[in-house]
């Protein structure tokens, strides 16, 4: 499954890929009183140029939070491939509705009753200042080897990839 990144746009490529694949993340905020403080939520647009998506209430404790601290994390975990992606930048509210409308999927219904006329619905943006992944490749059985390898053999397993990208 992974393709070594050589160059700053493969790696780009390769988080892209990494992130349409998982699609739910932990998003990590601080609090007021300086814990961090992660939930999941589910990313709207997957074409990563740096900017991240999401729909959410613009009276929830996390746009609270982000505007006294903007500075977040976004977590992506893809247990079916072995890779993680961890995305750290800074968050905003911005409501725009013709990207809310071109963003809209049925299933945020659950969420959001009345689509983008749901009231109080608000989209946050995370713009990537870095973003780093882990591949590790051939999945679970593979690492598997690789981990009983190691045992025997005393030397630490291959990990897979492991990059850091600026944005």
């Amino acid at each position: 499954m992974s393709n070594r990144a050589t160059g700053v746009e493969d790696a780009r490529h390769r988080v892209t890929e990494l992130i349409r694949d998982a699609r739910i993340c932990l998003l990590t905020t601080t609090a007021v009183d300086g814990r961090l403080v992660s939930r999941p939520m589910g990313l709207q647009a997957a074409e990563f140029d740096g900017d991240l998506w999401f729909f959410t209430y613009a009276n929830s404790a996390k746009i609270r939070q982000i505007r006294v601290n903007p500075q977040v994390n976004v977590g992506f975990s893809d247990q079916r491939h072995h890779a993680w992606v961890s995305v750290a930048g800074t968050a905003a509210e911005e409501w725009d509705r013709d990207r809310a409308e071109r963003l809209w999927h049925p299933l945020l219904r659950t969420w959001f009753p009345d689509g983008p006329d749901t009231p109080g619905l608000t989209l946050l943006k995370v713009h990537a200042g870095t973003a780093e992944y882990w591949d590790s490749p051939g999945g679970a059985m593979v690492t598997l080897v690789g981990l009983a390898r190691a045992a025997v053999t005393g030397r630490p397993p291959q990990p897979g990839e492991n990059r850091e990208v600026g944005y």
